[in-house]
């Protein structure tokens, strides 16, 4: 953990400690809130762990649903939370769950503990992740990094030498490169990278059979009670930094084939990244225009009633794998976290 980690895990205890997510629920806290989840699975302890914000474990998944029921609070499908939000009445605060990309440990791990606790989730499924054909591009980076003993890479701004000994070594050389790369066009991310996964022997369809759920399981969770698929384009880009004709292709595309493959409508749609140099007012019209009930990002927030005129923009608060601990969540579900982060407001959609 980091220190910018370090010192959110200090603000999140220091919140619990005062009572302030609790006393702060009256102004900070919406109408409810999706959570964001990628992979679930056993911790494994491993000293890089780059991605590590990107996993919990099943206990803590456990705890989570635990504690959003002790508090009083509803879990609901994602077509619940948009309804309510189109609703006048109030009601409870209620809590949506959503899985990004459609990794095997969703269905292995994540799925037991969600039924056994009666909570519907939504899986926003990739095309590509599940044809073998796409890229799991920030995982490629990991495998290299942990293959390789030094880096030497050209990139058009510079060349890129870091030593890769020591998982201290790797932890820097990950987040300095990964960085880099983000900053610029995907098409320079996806050439780098797959430059270092040559060099260490990756092979980026075996990550992906390994990683990613096959066709035929996808088809099984279709229609499954308390499951619902949503769309998260066809190859997974950062689709603000392509041009119009192909961020539109990616999201009506992935509609389409995910309905003729799992033979029901397509309603929630999920950005890749999500962040705001990855999605934004251009991203939000094209997918209302393709038919969406609602889009979700991963800009940090709970839900409110203004988020009704903005369905295709809504945030998310992601259950960091680096934050696994009571005091984290209550923090999180109170909405303490964002009403600082956001200045007291509530809508982030531009």
């Amino acid at each position: 953990m980091n220190g910018r980690h370090r010192a959110i895990a200090a603000a999140f205890r220091m919140m619990v400690a005062l009572g302030a997510d609790r006393w702060g629920r009256g102004f900070a806290q919406g109408r409810g809130v999706i959570l964001t989840l990628h992979h679930v699975r056993p911790a494994v302890p491993r000293g890089f762990t780059p991605n590590a914000l990107l996993e919990i474990t099943p206990e803590f998944l456990d705890a989570t649903l635990g504690l959003v029921r002790a508090e009083g609070y509803e879990l609901v499908s994602l077509d619940e939370a948009v309804a309510r939000l189109q609703s006048p009445k109030q009601g409870r605060f209620f809590v949506a769950l959503t899985f990004d990309d459609g990794y095997r440990d969703n269905v292995e791990h994540a799925w037991p503990v969600l039924a056994r606790r009666g909570a519907p989730w939504t899986l926003f499924v990739t095309p590509g992740f599940a044809d073998r054909t796409a890229r799991l591009w920030w995982l490629e980076l990991e495998e290299a990094i942990r293959a390789l003993p030094r880096l030497d890479l050209a990139l058009p701004e510079g060349r890129f030498t870091a030593r890769t000994e020591t998982d201290a070594e790797k932890n820097r050389a990950f987040a300095k490169l990964y960085w880099r790369l983000r900053k610029g066009p995907e098409a320079i991310l996806l050439s780098a990278i797959s430059d270092l996964a040559g060099q260490a022997g990756i092979d980026a369809a075996a990550l992906l059979e390994r990683e990613c759920l096959p066709w035929e399981t996808l088809r099984a969770l279709s229609g499954a009670p308390g499951v619902t698929i949503g769309a998260h384009t066809l190859t997974h880009p950062m689709l603000a930094k392509h041009d119009a004709e192909t961020a539109h292709r990616e999201i009506v595309a992935s509609k389409a084939r995910l309905e003729a493959e799992c033979g029901l409508p397509i309603r929630h749609f999920a950005y890749p990244v999500g962040d705001p140099g990855s999605a934004g007012l251009r991203e939000f019209g094209l997918a209302k225009e393709a038919g969406f009930a609602s889009a979700v990002t991963t800009r940090p927030g709970h839900l409110f009633p203004e988020h009704v005129n903005h369905l295709h923009a809504l945030p998310r608060v992601s259950l960091n794998g680096l934050h696994q601990n009571e005091a984290a969540l209550r923090a999180l579900l109170s909405g303490l976290p964002f009403w600082l982060r956001n200045r007291g407001r509530r809508l982030d959609v531009g």
